[in-house]
């Protein structure tokens, strides 16, 4: 059985002690403590929550170096098409500003290998960046293949020809095209543990590629959920609190969360998409329907934990941790 452990939370104010461009639409945040202490650890591929306003709050990849314990930083694309959390960091927020922010937590932790591909697509490079730095210590074997609109939008992109030019492959759509898959991954592997990150579609085009490869090789992220994470049946099941004995019902029009958060107990969220992880609940007894777009197939099977803005119950009773 699979046991993920909890995220440690942390809510801070920082201070945005620098606002720079990295590319064409990509500002990067350098955040500082306000009163100069050491950050909390992370990971790479650890993100954290910048809680912008009233119901705007975003998930960001941290990019910076994990050993650098004063600062934290990140990088965010302008999403002419977004929800209005890229537009606020880039238009609103400026150095000196003070910014809440939770986290750090990681749902996509570079494990143990010998060997990696590194695939980015986009802003998707952010929690790429630091996972190569830490691959590249530990002397494994690794490539990148980082494909972007054009050679300007793609953020990162001097230093990592810079200081790895012989593993970094640059790929600019508007000079070569989309990146060509077929032949990157090719053959099965069992050796090489491949991470992706980036837009949906070309997540969606790696799974499809790497789907006779050996299972748990494949590692991404995503940006928004799976298609079709959040469809299948609604029926009213029963919850029950562990911490107080309460005993809820989830109706079909309502989720997990918003019951829970109506019942008087707090819970920390954020995306309300089964896509960032701050939800993340303990099941002691039942099944849950998983409807993330977080947890892997192994961590699904395992039934011990949940994201209850999206996931519901397969069984009548579900039993959390709350």
């Amino acid at each position: 059985m699979t046991t993920r452990e909890p995220h440690p939370e942390h809510e801070l104010a920082l201070v945005v002690e620098k606002k720079e461009s990295l590319a064409d639409g990509v500002v990067q945040l350098t955040l500082r403590g306000t009163d100069g202490a050491e950050l909390p650890d992370w990971t790479p591929g650890a993100h954290i929550d910048l809680v912008l306003g009233d119901d705007l709050t975003r998930q960001y990849s941290l990019c910076g170096d994990p050993a650098e314990r004063s600062v934290w930083q990140v990088a965010v694309l302008r999403e002419e098409a977004g929800r209005g959390g890229s537009a606020h960091v880039h238009d609103t927020l400026t150095e000196g500003d003070t910014v809440h922010v939770r986290g750090p937590r990681n749902n996509f932790r570079l494990v143990d290998a010998n060997r990696y591909l590194f695939i980015a697509g986009g802003i998707g490079i952010t929690p790429i960046v630091p996972m190569i730095a830490q691959a590249d210590a530990a002397g494994a074997d690794w490539q990148l293949v980082y494909g972007g609109r054009t050679r300007a939008s793609m953020a990162f992109r001097d230093r990592l020809e810079q200081r790895h030019r012989d593993r970094v492959s640059i790929r600019p759509q508007d000079e070569t095209g989309l990146l060509d898959l077929a032949t990157l991954l090719t053959e099965p592997d069992g050796e090489t543990v491949i991470y992706c990150c980036g837009p949906e579609p070309l997540l969606d085009a790696v799974a499809a590629q790497c789907a006779q490869r050996q299972h748990g090789c494949l590692h991404v992220e995503r940006f928004t959920p799976k298609v079709g994470a959040g469809e299948g049946p609604r029926q009213s099941f029963e919850i029950e609190l562990a911490r107080t004995g309460t005993t809820l019902t989830v109706p079909d029009d309502r989720s997990v969360l918003e019951v829970v958060e109506e019942s008087g107990v707090p819970v920390l969220s954020s995306c309300q998409e089964g896509t960032c992880g701050t939800c993340e609940t303990t099941v002691l007894t039942g099944v849950p329907d998983h409807r993330d777009s977080v947890l892997t197939t192994d961590e699904q099977a395992a039934n011990d934990t949940m994201m209850i803005c999206v996931s519901r119950a397969c069984s009548t009773r579900l039993v959390l941790d709350l």
